[in-house]
């Protein structure tokens, strides 16, 4: 649940799993940048996450993440039936969500 947990990340790990295997100092580049750097192996996921489709999960992710400190609610009302808004879930905040919570999610969309 932080600056670092977003769009791509959650992206990312609903396909792949991800492995990080070593940083990479600031002085291997040119020039060195601020922050420090690390590879990781992106691999197909052992396990598939089951979703309804691709494009709507594409679409709840980048929803939820577009207005960051917005509940979930407000952030995704337009994919979702006023019904479904009344679970507790929706009062999160997208960077508190689970990718599997987000890929439950996708069977709920209208």
């Amino acid at each position: 649940g932080n600056k670092i947990y977003g769009v791509t990340s959650v992206l990312t790990q609903a396909f792949f799993d991800v492995e990080y295997l070593f940083d990479v100092p600031p002085g291997a580049f040119n020039p060195p940048p601020k922050v420090m750097s690390g590879v990781i192996r992106l691999g197909p996921r052992r396990e598939p996450l089951d979703i309804a489709s691709e494009r709507k999960l594409f679409v709840l992710v980048k929803a939820a993440f577009n207005q960051r400190r917005k509940q979930l609610r407000n952030a995704v009302k337009s994919l979702f039936t006023e019904t479904e808004l009344q679970d507790e879930l929706f009062n999160r905040r997208a960077e508190q969500l689970s990718v599997a919570e987000f890929a439950a999610l996708t069977f709920r969309m209208r």
